[in-house]
């Protein structure tokens, strides 16, 4: 596969300057949603390949990349907010297919909750469930002391402070709050290599959490991603690209 680099610039929104690329034509314009601090890079195996079909959007959120610091939480509310507010700043119209990495999966899921009828289908990849959350306590002794590590290191920066990662348990909530999950086509692509550090039951559970996300939606199909971890999207992109122009057709055909 050509490997190319990711043309990006920025955009004035209300809450800050955040760094976009926009490629391609026609749509639904898929939307790549990072995962947890994670940059547009992260999608440089898919991107150019989606674009060769339709719109494709990628960006990175607040504190990440050349966007501004964030100085307010980022839940789940404020991260959807400030994507929309870059959506109608470069007026990117809808309707959009959403496609949501790890923690991405979250914002995926409250935007297509909130905004259904500008939703015309869902790729959860690798996504973070909300029953998820719960898994920490059933890891490894070590695995939980860096977590706590990681928390006190973020203590010390102060646009840390705010982080997505210390309002998913808010997040979590803000989904359950919301509306029903749209009727549309949703792709859950589950990589299916355990993490070497991850306890056997962990990951039996966390598995199950991927399969109960096809209770969201009539239109649900899971993918396994046998030779993948937690980067589909690097590890196997061909997988995340069938499974992203599979849920386009499925889409115009609805």
């Amino acid at each position: 596969m050509d490997v190319k680099m990711i043309p990006t610039k920025n955009s004035r929104t209300a809450n800050g300057t955040m760094e976009f690329a926009q490629l391609g034509n026609g749509g639904p314009t898929v939307l790549l949603i990072n995962g947890g601090s994670g940059p547009i890079d992260g999608w440089y195996k898919v991107i150019h390949e989606i674009a060769k079909k339709t719109t494709v959007v990628a960006y990175n959120r607040f504190g990440v990349g050349n966007s501004d610091k964030p100085s307010t939480p980022q839940h789940g509310d404020a991260i959807v907010t400030a994507l929309r507010q870059l959506l109608q700043e470069e007026k990117i119209q809808p309707p959009f297919l959403l496609v949501g990495h790890s923690l991405g999966g979250f914002y995926s899921n409250l935007f297509a909750r909130q905004f259904p009828t500008e939703v015309a289908g869902v790729v959860l990849l690798e996504s973070s469930h909300p029953l998820d959350i719960k898994l920490n306590e059933n890891q490894n002794a070590i695995i939980r002391n860096v977590n706590r590590l990681l928390a006190m290191f973020d203590s010390f920066i102060p646009h840390r402070k705010w982080s997505e990662v210390n309002y998913v348990e808010e997040t979590i909530k803000q989904i359950e709050q919301a509306g029903a999950f749209p009727d549309v086509p949703l792709f859950v692509v589950s990589g299916g290599k355990k993490p070497p550090m991850m306890p056997d039951h962990v990951f039996d559970k966390r598995r199950n959490n991927q399969l109960e996300f096809l209770q969201l939606s009539k239109q649900g199909k899971h993918i396994l991603a046998a030779k993948s971890g937690h980067f589909p999207q690097l590890s196997e992109p061909e997988v995340v690209i069938q499974a992203i122009h599979d849920c386009i057709q499925l889409a115009l055909c609805d």
